[in-house]
């Protein structure tokens, strides 16, 4: 579960950062038009539903996600009216299905392009739980959000099979990797519910660096994986299964070896292929419901460098990752379908919006943070969320029902 106790100190509120146009300011309105004009999506009129409105609308659609779309756009349209002015805006057309036709005209195209330039990692060196001994720290995982069941999206995305047939709501699956010290996901992938985590994470992990610390769990752990990993420079510290069979080839002074892995058993026996890893097994005792054995490799071979109490320790700052999905799909959304979207090009759209909007209030407490010397996963991301609800309207805005 996401941290939700912990405040900012007296005087350091985290209103205190905000403004009437936060999202605007976090993707801002030059940003937005260079991005469709790229996309070839430049508005030719400004009346009806200008596009450069239409992605505020969808960034706040996730904000209030249990808030008619007409009434989302009236709040946006008078956020929006002291940085774009009167033009257009007053003409703005809310019915709903004039909002989800512009929708559909858009498509998803500018917002993964917002998303894939704006959202990078970006913790501060000094900040604790970004980096390790030079490394910044990165974790990737993956998870699933539910759609509204609709044929279409059922057709593009599936459904999870169960004991008892279908699930009642088709699932976008994605994977992305996360800052462990801002909880910042980054690079994100999605796909259908059929396709497996490790396919989709290639394109993740592509985006690693020889400047990372990668940590993932065992679902992760494979041979192929592994060397297309390796070939990204960065340091890789991977759960395994303790049932894995990894010779103990030379014991290190800090309790972890040298062993070698293998493409198969086969290539095992003839020697061939094999990488060089180190392998690092210890017990959490006294945890309840902690496993007897965990093991992880590395390609971190020097127990000097890194010694094996510290990556172990360091390991467990990949659930700040499952954080960052629970804030997603709990506490941003506060939906029980996550993803309101009835049509699969709506649904990626709005899963990038998603994105953008989480990676902005995280962006956001990772600044207030610095300001008082804290780690800015010590911070409240609900509070953050409440506080942006109520700071985005401006002055004088109708604020939404419901």
């Amino acid at each position: 579960m996401a941290r939700t106790k912990a405040q900012l100190p007296v005087g350091a509120r985290l209103a205190d950062y905000l403004t009437v146009g936060y999202l605007a300011m976090r993707c801002p309105i030059g940003k937005v038009r260079e991005t469709l004009a790229q996309q070839g999506l430049e508005s030719q009129r400004r009346r009806g539903l200008p596009y450069d409105v239409l992605i505020y609308f969808v960034l706040a659609m996730v904000l209030y996600a249990n808030v008619a779309y007409e009434e989302v756009l009236r709040l946006v349209i008078e956020g929006l009216r002291p940085l774009l002015g009167e033009e257009g805006l007053t003409q703005a057309t809310v019915s709903k299905g004039a909002i989800s036709q512009a929708r559909g005209r858009v498509g998803a195209g500018p917002l993964k392009a917002l998303y894939q330039e704006q959202v990078q990692p970006h913790g501060p060196a000094e900040m604790p739980g970004v980096f390790y001994r030079g490394l910044r720290i990165m974790a990737i995982d993956g998870s699933t959000l539910d759609m509204p069941d609709e044929a279409a999206n059922a057709e593009c995305y599936g459904y999870p099979s169960s004991s008892r047939g279908a699930s009642a709501f088709p699932k976008l699956r994605f994977v992305a990797m996360a800052e462990c010290g801002t909880h910042t996901l980054c690079y994100a992938e999605p796909g259908p519910y059929d396709q497996g985590e490790r396919d989709l994470a290639l394109s993740v992990m592509a985006h690693a660096d020889s400047s990372m610390l990668v940590t993932a769990d065992r679902g992760f752990y494979g041979y192929a994986f592994w060397k297309h990993s390796l070939a990204t420079g960065a340091r890789l510290l991977f759960r395994l299964s303790s049932v894995v069979q990894l010779p103990r080839e030379e014991a290190l002074p800090d309790g972890s070896y040298l062993s070698t892995i293998y493409p198969s058993s086969a290539d095992r026996k003839k020697q061939r292929y094999g990488i060089r890893v180190r392998v690092i097994d210890y017990t959490l005792k006294g945890i309840p419901d902690s496993e007897p054995v965990y093991r992880l490799i590395t390609n971190w071979l020097d127990p000097i460098e890194a010694p094996a109490l510290e990556l172990a320790a360091l390991y467990h700052q990949r659930w700040t990752i499952e954080s960052s999905f629970d804030e997603l799909k709990t506490h941003l959304a506060e939906r029980r379908v996550v993803l309101r979207s009835k049509r699969p090009e709506l649904v990626e759209q709005e899963f990038y919006a998603l994105l953008l909007v989480h990676a902005a209030i995280r962006h956001l407490m990772t600044e207030a943070a610095a300001q008082t010397g804290q780690a800015a996963q010590d911070l409240s991301f609900i509070h953050a969320v409440r506080v942006l609800h109520r700071r985005l309207p401006a002055v004088g805005a109708l604020p939404p029902s419901g």
